[in-house]
């Protein structure tokens, strides 16, 4: 079964009772949202341009996202140092994570919250398995 948002394959991930399913299912699902958010969360190369803390946001209805992290994942160049959000304003910045936030399903909202605080997306999601499940992904 394909899933719809990243949170359902981080809750499977949680879910799994080994490290091996988990690795399966990371792969199993290896999409560019689930890994820009693992690296988000684990490579300390990854500084976010974002206040600290929990942003200030309204969570969307879950039965009533207009987009999704597989939609939105583009967009995490403008929070990274380096990127193109360098070069924006801090409020433009901030205005377009918190649209973000607001757009996706509530879950997948508190993993993008969780990731530019540095936290694991889940229970069992270690930068250990990630760096196994991806290798090169995570730089040291």
């Amino acid at each position: 079964m394909k899933p719809q948002h990243v949170f359902e394959v981080f809750d499977w991930v949680a879910e799994a009772k080994t490290k091996a399913d988990k690795i399966k299912i990371l792969k199993q699902n290896e999409h560019w949202a689930v890994k820009d958010v693992l690296k988000g969360c684990f490579d300390p190369n990854v500084k976010w341009l974002l206040p600290e803390g929990k942003p200030p946001y309204v969570a969307n209805k879950p039965e009533s996202t207009p987009s999704s992290l597989y939609r939105q994942n583009q967009n995490f160049k403008y929070f990274v140092e380096g990127g193109p959000g360098n070069k924006m304003q801090a409020f433009k910045r901030e205005k377009i994570f918190l649209g973000i936030l607001e757009s996706v399903h509530p879950a997948d909202a508190e993993i993008l919250v969780n990731m530019i605080m540095k936290k694991a997306p889940a229970k069992g999601i270690t930068k250990a398995l990630v760096k196994e499940a991806f290798p090169g992904l995570i730089s040291e």
